[in-house]
């Protein structure tokens, strides 16, 4: 293993010399592990028989950029626990851009009372000027500030740099056996107190975990479902239930799950088909990689940690673009949505802090 100062500084040269990498740390871990690629070419997998870290778009089409382990320079250190205060940031709430959202999710709700779809997941992105970027400085805040959560930093010089600290397991795998998550519903955290749900909270984490369960069922011999709990992620808390169970042997490949799972409900919504076509042509932005999901992968499909690409931002020329959303369904009010991905929008404010 190396030391932590030793890959801050490889990793920052690489971003000077304009060459991919990624470095990313495993929920409640304190190793991180890097990638440091040796060319600039932008390889793709669609088998997921190789090892490698790969990086999905939320329009994704069988196919994943990545970045492979046998072309690149992998290291790994243990980093130690800094405590960084947070406080909460506010930003200027622009009305003319808020009152375009609001009239948005009124048009997914006539959507939804046509019944042709139970919920569609609808986002925003919101740009943010830095003053200053330093990468070291961003890597480090995201490994200590969200412990619980996958954390990383990717780069390639085609698809820019970007980073996240996602709550959300889209697939481990450990031979046959998997687990998956469902995560629905959004509170902000209150020291001491137990969320309350309504209906419309609790119901769309049920859109999800049936969903989930019936994409399941194809590639799957056996599936448990937990009993939802409520899951703390940063100053957020949300709703839980996780799904494990065994794969079709000699049939269900980590490329045919994946596709099974991705888009999940939580992150586009259900029917997926019909409520993905929605996001594509109403949105207005192109959400990218937000919403797609990453990790590293095994040889042999015998193991993978996959996640959803949920908290991140991408920046590009001293401007963070942070991504949100929530999940809308026939019962959301749309100032109570806006809210949600105002508190949403904190996760990576807290990296950006010193940057601000």
């Amino acid at each position: 293993m190396s030391d932590f100062k030793t890959i801050l500084e490889k990793v920052s040269d690489q971003f000077e010399n304009q060459l991919p990498f990624v470095i990313y740390s495993l929920p409640e871990s304190n190793v991180v592990s890097v990638n440091l690629q040796k060319d600039d070419f932008l390889y793709e997998t669609n088998s997921y028989t190789e090892e490698c870290f790969v990086f999905a778009p939320f329009d994704y089409k069988a196919t994943s950029f990545c970045i492979p382990q046998e072309k690149s320079k992998v290291i790994s250190s243990h980093f130690d626990k800094i405590d960084f205060e947070t406080i909460e940031i506010s930003i200027k709430e622009d009305l003319i851009k808020k009152q375009i959202y609001l009239d948005q999710i009124k048009s997914v709700i006539r959507t939804l009372k046509n019944r042709k779809v139970s919920k569609i997941v609808f986002s925003r992105k919101e740009e943010i000027l830095l003053k200053r970027f330093s990468l070291k400085e961003l890597i480090s805040r995201i490994l200590n500030l969200y412990s619980t959560a996958f954390r990383y930093v990717w780069f390639h010089p085609k698809t820019g740099l970007w980073c996240g600290a996602s709550p959300e397991v889209l697939l481990q795998t450990e031979g046959i056996s998997f687990k998956t998550m469902a995560l629905a519903g959004t509170k902000k955290n209150v020291e001491g107190e137990t969320p309350k749900w309504n209906t419309k909270e609790i119901v769309e984490q049920e859109f999800v975990v049936d969903a989930i369960s019936t994409s399941l069922q194809k590639v799957t011999s056996v599936v448990k479902i937990s009993k939802t709990y409520n899951h703390q992620a940063a100053s957020l808390v949300h709703l839980r239930t996780d799904i494990t169970g065994i794969l079709k042997k000699g049939k269900t490949t980590l490329a045919t799950i994946t596709s099974a799972l991705h888009p999940t409900p939580a992150v586009c919504g259900t029917p997926q088909v019909y409520a993905k076509k929605y996001i594509l042509e109403n949105e207005n932005y192109n959400r990218e990689f937000y919403t797609g999901f990453l990790g590293p992968i095994c040889s042999k499909d015998k193991c993978s940690r996959l996640f959803v690409n949920l908290r991140c931002m991408k920046i590009e020329n001293k401007k963070a673009n942070l991504f949100v959303g929530g999940g809308i369904t026939i019962d959301s009010i749309p100032v109570n949505e806006w809210e949600e991905t105002q508190h949403k929008l904190q996760t990576m404010l807290q990296v950006l802090q010193p940057m601000l």
